[in-house]
């Protein structure tokens, strides 16, 4: 006869827990309230104590989606903090120019595309020029074989992306 591994473990884990939970002979143990206390360790008295207890679900800044979106935002932080980011504020809602404020520097003016071409002196196009179009700002970063220039950019198709375009119509500075 086959036994359970499943039953096995949680007849394990329900000894274990048992042993853990019983307070031993000499320790101080005070009641009152929900909460007893036991060698300092505050432990409820019934179930919903020791829910409320654990995840002060009652709570706003103790709930675990906020938990959880507080990990994420310093995850965020992190990752703006180490591409220095924060140098340059939050990124809006366009964001090229500002993309490009973190590769050149520059104020917050620079956060507009058409802006960008007030910066640097007049060029031809080249690589490590900035090209910029009345809608979009770039890097131009190498030349295809058909020539084209390969431009660098943020908020190209939502991301910072490397392609091919044409650079008709288009203000080179450096």
């Amino acid at each position: 006869m086959k036994t359970n591994v499943g039953v096995k473990f949680v007849a394990l884990f329900a000894l274990l827990f048992t042993g853990l939970m019983s307070a031993p002979a000499s320790a101080t143990i005070s009641t009152g309230g929900i909460f007893d206390k036991i060698d300092g360790a505050y432990y409820a008295k019934n179930k919903s104590h020791r829910r409320a207890r654990k995840n002060y679900s009652s709570h706003k800044y103790g709930s675990r989606k906020y938990r959880a979106r507080k990990r994420v935002l310093k995850k965020v932080r992190r990752n703006y903090a180490s591409r220095g980011y924060y140098k340059v504020g939050r990124r809006p809602g366009k964001w090229c120019g500002w993309w490009m404020r973190t590769q050149k520097g520059g104020g917050p003016a620079f956060n507009v595309a058409w802006n960008w071409r007030h910066y640097g002196r007049p060029t031809s196009p080249q690589i490590g020029a900035v090209v910029v179009w009345c809608h979009h700002v770039g890097m131009i970063v190498g030349r295809t074989a058909k020539g084209q220039w390969i431009v660098k950019s943020g908020n190209d198709g939502g991301r910072v992306r490397t392609r091919a375009r044409s650079v008709r119509g288009a203000i080179f500075r450096i």
